[in-house]
């Protein structure tokens, strides 16, 4: 890493709060930079960062500079790969929020993008902040490698596209108001939420010197296995926490997937096994990075973040 967050009590243990606060800063500077010199319609503008800028959790930016530096990758790497992530999780809410997906008039404490603006302009801006993501990858601005650029690319495409998170979001819309399986409602948020999780783990092992090395053998099984587990822990603690909080604390309308009768794991476990089920994946995440490298400390703490959060 090239900052120092090594803490003087424990020599092995990285500050963590620290590593995150730095690493925030990058991002956040970053996208507000990119949206400030970029040539748009002001509204259209407006609408990309009322939801690009938003305070939000920023697992997935996390996620790329916590694999990323696991691995020794470049922070002039790591950080347009991280906005290209919260690009693409940005536009999935703008869309996720529409009249016609799950109708929501509220978004992390505030009027959806369709609210604030109207329809049309929300569909251009979640569209906008899409494209937007694989700009920022194939920029000659960015000292990205020509097969680093691809792979990142391709994996950004997969995992957002058919077969990854629009697809998720079709089995999600064909499931509403019916039953379904454990296994099919696995499937399901593998491809909606999980797709877009494990993007940003193996786009942040991508940005390694080595794009081949650093996305092959133990590594790359490792880190895929680490991303399944967190990227499914994370849509059972969604799940739960639908259920146990309230609207004010999730920034967004609680009790929403019971509103559109849709299949829950706690539906379908009760609130204790899922409960149960998050922390097993927490467990076999933690685990499965150990051999990775001597700097893990980000990827623990967000696994354990994704469990813990109450948002």
């Amino acid at each position: 890493m090239p900052t120092n967050f090594v803490s003087a009590a424990s020599p092995r243990k990285i500050d963590i709060q620290a590593w995150q606060v730095d690493r925030l800063a990058m991002l956040e500077a970053f996208l507000k930079r990119t949206l400030d010199e970029s040539e748009v319609p002001e509204r259209l503008r407006e609408a990309m960062g009322y939801s690009l800028l938003s305070a939000g959790k920023r697992i997935r930016g996390l996620l790329v500079y916590a694999t990323g530096d696991a691995l020794a990758a470049p922070l002039d790497l790591l950080t347009p790969t991280a906005a290209a992530l919260e690009c693409i999780h940005a536009y999935s809410l703008i869309h996720d929020d529409l009249p016609a997906m799950d109708d929501d008039d509220l978004r992390r404490g505030k009027p959806s993008n369709h609210i604030e603006f109207d329809e049309a302009t929300a569909i251009l801006a979640g569209d906008a902040l899409l494209t937007l993501a694989f700009e920022l990858i194939s920029s000659t601005e960015h000292p990205f490698k020509a097969e680093q650029s691809v792979r990142i690319m391709q994996q950004l495409a997969v995992s957002a596209g058919r077969s990854g998170m629009v697809g998720g979001q079709m089995l999600d819309i064909q499931a509403t108001g019916k039953q379904v399986s454990l296994e099919h409602l696995q499937s399901i948020h593998s491809a909606k939420t999980g797709a877009l999780i494990k993007a940003s783990v193996l786009c942040g092992a991508y940005c390694g010197a080595d794009a081949n090395t650093a996305s092959s053998g133990s590594a790359l099984t490792a880190l895929n296995l680490y991303a399944d587990n967190i990227g499914l822990a994370f849509q059972i603690m969604d799940d739960i926490l639908d259920e146990t909080s309230d609207t004010k604390t999730l920034g967004k309308q609680a009790g929403a997937d019971r509103a559109l009768d849709k299949s829950t794991y706690p539906q379908l476990l009760g609130l204790q096994e899922s409960r149960a089920l998050a922390e097993k994946l927490l467990q076999e995440a933690l685990e499965s990075i150990e051999p990775i490298s001597d700097n893990t400390d980000p990827l623990k703490h967000l696994a354990e973040r994704v469990v813990t959060r109450v948002y």
